[in-house]
């Protein structure tokens, strides 16, 4: 039997008549208390999606939400972020108290803004359910006085400043998001230093296997080997190292190559192809432009 397509949301409307909530102040905006949400028994939830943003700073329900592969207990405070199109499903709502909120927007809201041209560069709307943010006391105060802010604003008359001050709040929001995680990397060095040293054996063992590799190894790769996001884990490596995760790669690639070109007789387009590259020229082309020299030039100095 084929498998139900998973539910879409188009519309903040539309998930607000879902959640039984009244209509929302803004079509393209809304801060929901989770207080007031109305789980039925719509086998919707079960699978769905939607077409916007969510952000949402959840505590004190023993559902479990499930995000991709992953499910996360929210037992306690933790803040997530989506982006649009992620399925969803929950499961096991009960009647627990639950308190917090969720953001949710579309992205026509600030497409005309700068936010709207780099919301790509927030790597936590990539983050897996499992690498939420987890806040202090103050950090929690912070979001949910923004969130307060943002609902006082949507009830008021939209006017000429409304949306440039709706997506202000939101930019100012976001910004203390990518605080807040840089707060969370640093806290959890130790975790996430374990990790750069898993990432980097992973890394060697790939690149040091005894057959001829198919194809470059890749972010996404190493990133399902650790359990993490590919872009928790570049975001990780970045914090913890200065260089993203495709910077690392591409830098045991090179590292690999100099080996093989130093210790080894194998021809610049055997060792291209036992490092995985489909084309010589992309692996000459790409030694050159880490080194300033080509494989050649490099073998050079060892003969």
């Amino acid at each position: 039997m084929k498998k139900a397509a998973p539910y879409r949301i188009e519309s903040i409307s539309k998930l607000h008549r879902l959640f039984g909530l009244p209509k929302p102040d803004h079509p393209l905006i809304s801060v929901i208390d989770f207080e007031l949400l109305k789980f039925d028994d719509n086998k919707i939830w079960s699978s769905f999606y939607y077409d916007f943003y969510c952000v949402a700073i959840k505590k004190g329900t023993s559902g479990k939400f499930r995000y991709g592969q992953s499910s996360y207990d929210f037992d306690e405070g933790v803040m997530s972020f989506t982006k649009p199109g992620q399925i969803f499903s929950v499961t096991n709502p009960t009647d627990d108290p639950v308190s917090g909120y969720m953001m949710i927007f579309k992205a026509d809201l600030i497409r005309h803004y700068t936010l709207g041209k780099v919301i790509g560069d927030y790597g936590f709307f990539s983050y897996s359910t499992t690498e939420a943010l987890h806040l202090s006391e103050k950090e929690d105060n912070i979001i949910i006085s923004l969130l307060h802010q943002m609902q006082d604003e949507l009830k008021n008359n939209i006017d000429h400043y409304s949306q440039d001050l709706i997506v202000s709040h939101i930019d100012l929001l976001l910004h203390y998001a990518k605080r807040f995680h840089n707060r969370q990397f640093i806290t959890r060095s130790t975790v996430h230093n374990d990790l750069v040293v898993k990432m980097e054996e992973l890394i060697d063992a790939y690149l040091k296997n005894d057959t001829t590799l198919s194809g470059l190894p890749t972010v996404n790769f190493f990133a399902e080997k650790l359990n993490v996001s590919p872009s928790y884990l570049s975001d990780l490596l970045k914090n913890a190292t200065g260089k993203s995760a495709q910077t690392h790669i591409q830098e045991s690639i090179i590292d690999r190559a100099k080996e093989l070109l130093s210790t080894t007789r194998l021809s610049v387009r055997e060792i291209a192809y036992e490092l995985g590259f489909e084309y010589p020229q992309s692996f000459s082309t790409m030694f050159k432009k880490k080194t300033q020299q080509t494989p050649l030039e490099f073998r050079a100095l060892f003969t």
